[in-house]
């Protein structure tokens, strides 16, 4: 897999010149034009990305998914996420793009706390549409990050640090209001959750544990988004949600069948009994065992 480096290799690959800082860059769309390039084709980026795109005509992919750009939309990707750009039907529109490199962010707290974004693992396809008034907040943003690259000092860091961790927690905030606004479609999607979740419990022996990332698929969603949605509309989480059915299926054997904790541990899908019986007693401060004797 081709991998681009550094933001110098990106700007030449968009013909643009030298960005003003080495590590990180705000890309104005609308002055870039894709170079011809076998590495579009099939690519990683070593740094972040924030794309706000307007007017975009064309399809990129990520990993098996295609997406659209012709609406107005805020996107992001981490590092070495597979990416592909088809030249002969993409033109660049209006927008911008925010680069950063990892080692920017080396010995501040932005460093660690990044991961908890989780939108920079969601598909593409689940890209943020954005209002006029959210649009306008962040390039704002981005037009004091791209003023303050052309000062490279002691300030600069932290100064372009604060921004970007600005426009990230704006972009939680207007998720969560995508989240609550498209109440239609979200209410779908819960209950599509729900329907899975029942038909996995109600098979008379699940044959494999229940992962997030299993659910996710069958929706079509990323883990994270998925994640994400259930906790703006619930409160929990998906992997919450898979352990209270767990938990309540396993509850229901216990105390209405004679199986043994072994038996309903690899009936529910566990590979070790041990497993069952640290998450049981975790969620009801009970062993299986010493549930099952309130039942005798």
């Amino acid at each position: 897999m081709n991998a681009i480096h550094t933001l110098s290799q990106f700007h030449r690959l968009l013909s643009l010149p030298e960005p003003k800082h080495p590590l990180v860059s705000v890309i104005n769309l609308s002055e870039s034009v894709f170079l011809e390039d076998d590495i579009w084709k099939g690519f990683v980026n070593r740094f972040y990305c924030v794309a706000l795109k307007r007017d975009v005509k064309g399809k990129i992919r990520y990993g098996q998914q295609h997406y659209d750009y012709d609406k107005g939309v805020l996107s992001f990707t981490a590092p070495n996420q597979v990416q592909h750009l088809d030249l002969q039907h993409i033109e660049c529109g209006s927008g911008f793009l925010l680069i950063f490199h990892p080692d920017f962010l080396l010995g501040h707290k932005l460093g660690t706390s990044i991961s908890k974004y989780g939108f920079f693992d969601y598909a593409v396809n689940e890209a943020l549409h954005l209002s006029a008034d959210e649009e306008n907040d962040l390039i704002s943003i981005l037009h004091k990050i791209d003023k303050e690259c052309v000062h490279i000092d002691k300030h600069t860091q932290e100064i372009i640090i604060t921004q970007i961790e600005l426009l990230l927690n704006y972009s939680a905030r207007f998720y969560e209001r995508q989240f609550i606004t498209r109440k239609n479609n979200n209410h779908q999607l819960l209950a599509k959750f729900e329907q899975l979740l029942d038909e996995h419990f109600n098979q008379a022996t699940p044959s494999e544990l229940l992962t997030v990332k299993y659910v996710a698929g069958r929706m079509n969603l990323s883990p994270d988004y998925l994640s994400d949605l259930l906790r703006v509309h619930t409160g929990q989480n998906t992997q919450q949600h898979i352990h209270e059915k767990l938990i309540a299926k396993a509850k229901e054997m216990l105390s209405t069948t004679s199986l043994s904790v072994s038996e309903i541990a690899y009936a529910l899908g566990f590979e070790h009994v041990q497993s069952f019986s640290t998450l049981f007693r975790k969620k009801t401060n009970h062993s299986p065992l010493a549930f099952r004797t309130l039942f005798n």
